[in-house]
Parts: structure tokens; C-alpha cells; sequence
């Protein structure tokens, strides 16, 4: 399918870039607990059928049979997915590709769904807001598909090169499809919002940044206040570097491979790829685009998508002076399964075996799938039953990694709705899961082993406070290493020590933090 005549080349405002998320990972950690599984990967009614309320043009796909919707294909695509994930609780990087799919949608009418997708799920609290004003009722009272169809035009109008006029018209005759008799209402609301550019709208709806500078934040860049003060916080209240963070988490993040030691050199797969050796980690590569499920190296398990961040904290506790034996390695929390693919790798050349421990049956088929033929033994069990279960004997492991369930307020540019979900009560119940794993595997190392502490996320309750509680409970000593000496030399914005705290608009990765103990 051609590019539609409304739209130009340049469909983006700011960077060229597609957006790479789609099509990454597994649900964000924390929900493996707290959480049940999203509803499948279609939404419900989904296709262009004929029974499909406010029926379509006339004329058949170009794969015959069903009725065209009123609508381009890439606004319709982007509008299921958006639609799926407000319904049904779906992850759009696993509901988008499936779409994608079904619909035979590649090249640059993919990217524009995918855009339209990742960019309106970003700015859903703005934009809210926004249509709350040009409405004149709350957001909240229009119905779903309505609602969620403006967000798409909206979107368009405020952060796109989309001519206005064609925002307007391609939304009103998805409206006539999804929500009959509403189409007036879009026209008049979408012309509302048409009046004013997004800068024009933040001035007018955000409170002052010299009195409520975390609100005014807030509605700028489309995130909760909750996690705006979080962010805040844990950059030492410095409100231009939090300003920078909210910015960088509302653009499309490029995909980072992780090329595995002993079965891939970076170089030669970032030529093999067209991509580019990553700034930091020694097994990252920089993937230019494309979709890297259907790279050669990831389904021959020479290579994986995995953030550079998570790349680095594996890296660390693998290269972390450890004196004594050190053929026994733990990843208490596996799933679903990056970490343990890259520890799994290291771990083969050393003459090392990891044992990868996941509570979610899913999950573990994941590790398992993730770590075939390297020296991985993945156990379907709680890794809190350290000292319970005879394989997870107490005093044991050499290395230990506990990659804990968190909120996954780190990556949030990859996961756009993640930020929508949480709320400060999903806290208590996860720091204390997290203590408890914490715990569980410095009762796991042996005297003398390493533990690396990490979480994708950087709010401090789930960090410096998580470790330091699970650290005195412990039972057991244990005492900090200073983990910057672990990470690549002249690794820029690192703080004081020991933890290390990684951020997207410092370093271009996921807000990964990581502690370093050592028993006792």
C-alpha cells in the first residue's frame, strides 16, 4: 500500500527517526506478580469485517473479500493498537507487530502506524487534557472508541507534519467508523484543537513553572506528577535535568542488540545489520532500523534485543574480582531472559553454569527458549525459597544477579502506557517483594560471592531504599562495592558510589539501577 496522498515524507516533527519499540521484550517486570497477563494480542473485533460497527467504504484489500474501513490502513492500525491497549490492558509492543501482521502493513505505512501508535500513547495525558478543554466536558465522558480516536487526531495535529485539514478529515471518518453519530462532535472538537500548536496549549492549561514547576512539567511532557516528583528526586531535585529525562523519555528509543560473547563480534554484526558498535557496552550494536525480529543473528542465538543498561549491569557482575571458585552463577529473577542470555554466554566461557530461576511458567519457557544450548539450567520455582528448595541451596553461588520486578519507571520510553498504569500504591507491594529477593539471594552467595542489586527503574524507594533495608534484614554481612569501577572507564555522569544509577538522557539507556554487595 502506497503512502497516502495526505501525508507527507517528513510525518515526524522532530527526529526522523521510526519508532523501534515495537516488537520488543515481554510485559515490564514487575506485573510477573502483581499483575494478570494482558488480554491477548488482538483487540477484540479487530480486522476489517463487515459486521464492524459504522460499517466501511466500499471496496475489498488488496488480500480481497473484506470491506475497506473509512479510514487509511496505518490510521486504522494505529487506532486498534491504541484501542487494544486502553480495552483490554494490552503492551503495545506485543499487540502493534501482531496487527501489523494481519494486515500485511510494511515499510513507511508501518512506520506511520507505528508512530501514530507509540506517539499518541506518550502524550495520552496531554492530550487528555487537552480534548478535556476544546469539549468542554471531561475526556473521561466521551465514549472509548471516540475518545481514543481523537487522541489519534489530536496527536496529529500537535506533533506532526500531518496537514491540519488532513488530521481532521482522516479522524472524523474513523470516528463515522468506530462511533456513529459522533462525527460532528470530532469535527468541532478536532477544529478546536487545531486552533492552537502544542506549545500554545501547554501555555494556556499547564500551571506556572515559578509555582507549581512538577504540575507545569507534568502536562508539558505527558507524565504523571507522581513520577515527575520520583524523577526529581532522584536527580537531586535538579528541575532542567528532570526537564531533559521527561523530554528524552517521549522519544522513540532506538533498538540496542546485544551481540553474545564466544558467538558474535559487535563490529561484524553491526555490518551485518547496517547498524553501529554501541558507546558503551562491548556487546552492544546500535540497530538502525528495520524490524530485528526477522535478523538472521537473533534467530540463530548469535545475538538478542536487551537495552545497553541491562547489558551493562550483567557486564558488571560478571567482571566484578571475585576471589575463589566461580563456575556457580544465579539469576534469581530470569525472566524473560536477557540477562540470563548474556550471563548464560559469559558463563560458557569460563567454564561457569548458571542456574535462571523465574516464578512465572510462561517466563521460564522464555529463559529457556533464551538461553538453548548454552550452559543454562532454568528452574520454574520462587527465588524467595532460597534454603527451602534443595537447587537453591543457601551459601552456594559464586555470582548472583537479582533482576527485580520493579514498576519500570525506567523505561518508560519503550513501554509508553506503562507510564498511564502505575500508581504510587503498585510501591509497597513490590519494595517488599524486592526486599525479599534481595534478601533471599545474599542467603544464596556464598561468603565472598557477589550480588548485583538492579531495577529498571530510578525511583529511590525502589533503590537506595530497597537495598539498604534488604541489606541490614539480611541476616548475613554484606558490604557495597563501588560499582563505577565496573562499567566502561570514562562512563560520563556515574555520581558518588557505590550504586550507579544509568539514565536515558545521560547515558541513552534505560534508567537501569545497579548495586554491588559482597558477603561477608
Amino acid at each position: 500500500m502506497s503512502a497516502p496522498a495526505d501525508r507527507p515524507d517528513s510525518f515526524r516533527s522532530d527526529r526522523p527517526r521510526g519508532d523501534r519499540s515495537a516488537g520488543r521484550g515481554d510485559a515490564p517486570r514487575g506485573d510477573r506478580y502483581d499483575r494478570p497477563a494482558p488480554r491477548g494480542d488482538r483487540p477484540a473485533g479487530g480486522g476489517f469485517r463487515g459486521d464492524r460497527p459504522g460499517g466501511g467504504r466500499a471496496g475489498a484489500d488488496r488480500r480481497g473479500g473484506r470491506p475497506r474501513p473509512a479510514v487509511d490502513l496505518p490510521r486504522y492500525v494505529a487506532y486498534q493498537a491504541i484501542a487494544a491497549v486502553h480495552r483490554d490492558d494490552a503492551y503495545a509492543n506485543l499487540v502493534l507487530p501482531s496487527i501489523l501482521r494481519e494486515e500485511g502493513l510494511t515499510g513507511r505505512d508501518a512506520a506511520f502506524a507505528t508512530e501514530l501508535t507509540y506517539g499518541t500513547l506518550r502524550h495520552t495525558g496531554t492530550l487528555d487534557a487537552i480534548l478535556t478543554d476544546a469539549a468542554g466536558r471531561d475526556v473521561e465522558r466521551i465514549d472509548p472508541p471516540v475518545r481514543d480516536a481523537l487522541r489519534l487526531g489530536a496527536y496529529q495535529l500537535l506533533h506532526t507534519r500531518v496537514p491540519a485539514h488532513a488530521a481532521v478529515s482522516s479522524t472524523v471518518d474513523l470516528v463515522r467508523t468506530v462511533g456513529p453519530g459522533a462525527t460532528g462532535f470530532a469535527n468541532a472538537v478536532l477544529r478546536e484543537v487545531s486552533g492552537r500548536d502544542a506549545d500554545a496549549w501547554v501555555a494556556k492549561l499547564a500551571p506556572p513553572m515559578e509555582t507549581d514547576p512538577i504540575g507545569h512539567l507534568a502536562l508539558a511532557y505527558s507524565h504523571p506528577q507522581w513520577i515527575v516528583r520520583a524523577f526529581n528526586d532522584a536527580l537531586g531535585g535538579d528541575l532542567g535535568e528532570t526537564t531533559r529525562l521527561l523530554i528524552e523519555d517521549n522519544e522513540r528509543p532506538p533498538v540496542h542488540l546485544c551481540a553474545r560473547p564466544g558467538l558474535a563480534d559487535p563490529v561484524e554484526l553491526a555490518d551485518e545489520v547496517g547498524g553501529a558498535p554501541g558507546a558503551f557496552s562491548p556487546y552492544a550494536v546500535y540497530l538502525s532500523g528495520g524490524a530485528p525480529g526477522d535478523l538472521p543473528a537473533l534467530a540463530q542465538g548469535r545475538a538478542h534485543v536487551q537495552d545497553e543498561g541491562s547489558q551493562l549491569v550483567a557486564h558488571a557482575l560478571a567482571q566484578a574480582p571475585l576471589d575463589g571458585p566461580d563456575g556457580r552463577w544465579l539469576d534469581l529473577c530470569a525472566g524473560p531472559g536477557g540477562k540470563s542470555g548474556l550471563l548464560g554466554a559469559l558463563a560458557a566461557q569460563r567454564d561457569a553454569r548458571l542456574t535462571a530461576v523465574e516464578v512465572s511458567e510462561h517466563r521460564a519457557r522464555l529463559v529457556a527458549q533464551a538461553t538453548r544450548g548454552l550452559p543454562v539450567n532454568v528452574l520454574h520455582t520462587d527465588g524467595r525459597t532460597v534454603g527451602a528448595d534443595p537447587k537453591l541451596p543457601e551459601g552456594h553461588f559464586d555470582r548472583v544477579l537479582v533482576d527485580a520486578p520493579c514498576t519500570g519507571l525506567g523505561s518508560l520510553r519503550r513501554r509508553p502506557e506503562s507510564r498511564w498504569r502505575r500508581q504510587p500504591s503498585d510501591l509497597p507491594p513490590l519494595t517488599r517483594l524486592q526486599r525479599e529477593l534481595l534478601t533471599a539471594a545474599l542467603r544464596a552467595a556464598r561468603p565472598g560471592g557477589l550480588v548485583a542489586y538492579v531495577t529498571c527503574s530510578p525511583h529511590t524507594v525502589e533503590t537506595h531504599v530497597t537495598v539498604t533495608e534488604a541489606a541490614r534484614r539480611a541476616g548475613v554481612p554484606a558490604d557495597f562495592v563501588d560499582a563505577r569501577t565496573l562499567l566502561p572507564a570514562g562512563m560520563p555522569g556515574l555520581g558518588d558510589g557505590p550504586t550507579v544509577q544509568l539514565w536515558p538522557h545521560r547515558h541513552g539507556t534505560d534508567a537501569m539501577f545497579l548495586a554491588v554487595l559482597r558477603r561477608g
